[in-house]
């Protein structure tokens, strides 16, 4: 994938990027040989997914970014790449924390965090400015589990599919992109 294609990407260091994203593909597919972390075919798809919410939300304000169900590190991982801000990512499952401590030593991202923890179960010591989450629940169990981590001023970016429009219901002051299938919600 050639990321100095796509306008949104211009403001950042797109080779320190594709540097890092070499890394994480080789290391997934050495961690995928032996744990199955994902089976997903296309990464450079769910890379640009991951990092096309850039075109649509400023995150220069961000100081904690918070991701639930980290998983293979999709979409926080890649964000992590482009941006300054600190990620906090929550990831229960052993071997997939594992893998994201790993990226984290050998990306050397000191701004990367993972947490081999439920995020309801741990004990925060900061709020987080934008709460992320790829596919992992329904909206509203979504913000209750995360309710330890948010204050009036946090921002939830989920990546979500069409689905999305039932599972706002009753939800208030959120806006919608959509790219191909995907729909990114930003809950105020």
């Amino acid at each position: 994938m050639i990321f100095k294609d796509y306008d949104f990407l211009q403001n950042y260091d797109l080779k320190n990027f594709e540097e890092k994203v070499k890394i994480y593909k080789e290391l997934l597919s050495k961690f995928n040989r032996i744990h199955n972390l994902t089976h997903l075919k296309n990464i450079d798809e769910n890379i640009f997914d991951s990092i096309k919410i850039l075109d649509f939300y400023d995150f220069s304000k961000a100081k904690n970014i918070a991701d639930i169900g980290s998983g293979a590190g999709f979409p926080a991982v890649f964000l992590a790449f482009l941006l300054q801000s600190n990620f906090h990512l929550f990831e229960p499952n052993p071997k997939k924390a594992a893998f994201l401590r790993t990226l984290k030593i050998e990306c050397e991202l000191p701004n990367l965090h993972i947490y081999k923890e439920k995020v309801q179960e741990y004990k925060n010591t900061f709020k987080a400015d934008i709460i992320t989450s790829r596919a992992l629940m329904d909206v509203k169990p979504l913000l209750e589990i995360c309710k330890n981590l948010k204050d009036e001023n946090t921002v939830f970016i989920l990546w979500k599919g069409s689905e999305i429009y039932q599972e706002l219901e009753n939800i208030k002051d959120y806006e919608i992109f959509e790219n191909n299938l995907r729909r990114y919600c930003i809950l105020k």
